[in-house]
């Protein structure tokens, strides 16, 4: 655990990271989230004690939490207290608790605890802040990369405030690195200087991360000083920057969301945004039998029956890349992907069975008509099972008009929606010939039944 009075800058020591030493010591030094730094900005207020309340500091790596912290702690000349729930338990809070009461018994101080990864903790130890963050002992700030909606409790949450922080942009991220080449006491600008061109790369390399921009001017003038240079060239940004990942947590949010992004694609018909998802997912290191699995669900879900042969090309895709594994197999699901974007669309399929299983669940378990019961036995058949039913290939057109194959207390209902899409478009015309032939046999049998009664 780390406990200070006030957070300040620390003397230049060759030991801490570029990062590190360029942290804002002010607010309006802090690049980025506009949409929530600013006049009349929801988290300007907190970074100005007014009022001073507990934050949830939800975003990526390297968008800030950390130092957003800091800060609140230094407008309200709070002590801070700072730990990562990685390393930490329930002591540690306790022992928190103890110095933030003896701050607020003897100073009348304020104290600001900051738990880094805080979806770390189980829900007994989030509970264990409860009654202090209740009481106002601890204003504390929780910073997590994970969707506290998921990953902490409701009552954690009901007393804390949620701030969503976003990835930087290529012009913060800029902004950033110019800074820490000009910074005359904590950056280089003793030391080095870099092109505009090797800045953009290395922002576009940094994927939104402040604190990964930082490490990879750090790396390059690293080796600019190795050749006893004091200009950080394109083949030295290029070392540094060499096999890095985009952002992927393979099961956190940024995953769902690009999987949503893919599956929205291909039910937009747009191929070509499907293949970037794809490509992403692949780039963070997604399973490809995972993406597999989300195309033979499109295939029924998005497309059905207007065009099946997308179920059977997304089948194929899956096998193929389990025989040839990568790089070979994931252009069959590439090819998959491209089909299932451009092909007929229809989720009758989908709806239909929503609605069949609403019925099954809400209408109780209603019997089987006797003439649609199986007659294995004798005594299934004396019992009458099988009797009256109409075996459809006797009938003109294999179709037994008029005959009801729902429960006979049940009102029959058109859960099937054909939309008027590829192969659908038929099979809608197909049924409306059959429901018609269904309508006119009832009338007929309706005609029947009246005049034998007269």
């Amino acid at each position: 655990m780390n406990a200070s009075r006030k957070p300040s800058k620390q003397d230049d020591k060759p030991w801490r990271p570029l990062a590190d030493r360029m942290r804002p010591q002010h607010a309006d030094a802090v690049v980025g989230q506009r949409h929530l730094l600013g006049p009349g900005k929801p988290l300007t207020g907190l970074l100005n004690a007014d009022p001073l309340h507990s934050a949830i500091l939800w975003g990526p790596p390297g968008t800030g939490k950390t130092t957003l912290a800091r800060l609140v702690a230094h407008s309200a000349q709070a002590r801070f207290i700072a730990f990562s729930a990685v390393m930490s338990g329930v002591k540690d809070i306790r022992q928190a608790v103890e110095i933030a009461k003896n701050n607020r018994d003897e100073y009348d101080e304020a104290t600001v605890l900051f738990l880094d990864e805080v979806h770390r903790f189980n829900k007994a130890q989030q509970d264990a802040f409860l009654p202090w963050v209740e009481n106002g002992t601890l204003i504390f700030i929780g910073a997590t990369t994970e969707n506290p909606s998921f990953e902490l409790n409701n009552a954690l949450l009901s007393r804390a405030r949620v701030y969503v922080l976003k990835p930087l942009s290529l012009d913060d991220l800029a902004t950033l690195l110019n800074r820490a080449l000009a910074d005359k006491d904590f950056g280089l600008a003793s030391k080095f200087s870099c092109a505009k061109a090797e800045l953009e790369l290395l922002a576009l390399a940094a994927d939104g991360d402040a604190r990964r921009a930082l490490n990879l001017l750090e790396l390059a003038a690293g080796l600019a000083e190795s050749t006893d240079s004091n200009t950080i060239t394109e083949v030295q940004v290029g070392e540094v920057i060499s096999g890095g990942v985009r952002r992927f947590d393979r099961g956190g949010d940024i995953f769902y969301d690009q999987i949503s992004a893919l599956h929205k694609s291909v039910r937009g018909s747009d191929p070509d945004a499907s293949l970037y998802w794809f490509a992403r997912m692949l780039d963070g290191g997604c399973d490809p039998l995972y993406v597999a699995r989300r195309l033979v669900r499109m295939a029924s879900e998005d497309i059905g029956n207007a065009d099946p042969r997308a179920l059977r090309i997304a089948l194929d895709a899956w096998e193929t890349y389990d025989r040839l594994g990568s790089p070979e197999g994931e252009l069959a699901l590439a090819q998959a992907v491209v089909f299932l974007a451009c092909a007929a669309k229809s989720n009758a399929v989908y709806k239909a069975l929503s609605a069949a299983s609403k019925d099954a669940r809400s209408l109780g378990s209603r019997e089987v008509p006797e003439r649609l019961r199986n007659a294995p036995t004798k005594l299934a058949k004396q019992l009458g099972h099988g009797q009256g039913y109409r075996y459809a290939h006797n009938e003109p057109d294999q179709f037994a008009a008029g005959e009801n194959y729902f429960p006979d207390d049940m009102q029959p209902k058109h859960y099937y929606q054909p939309v008027d899409a590829g192969l659908e478009l038929q099979i809608g015309e197909k049924l409306a010939r059959l429901r018609a032939a269904n309508r006119k046999a009832e009338q007929s049998s309706s005609k029947s039944e009246e005049q034998d009664s007269a």
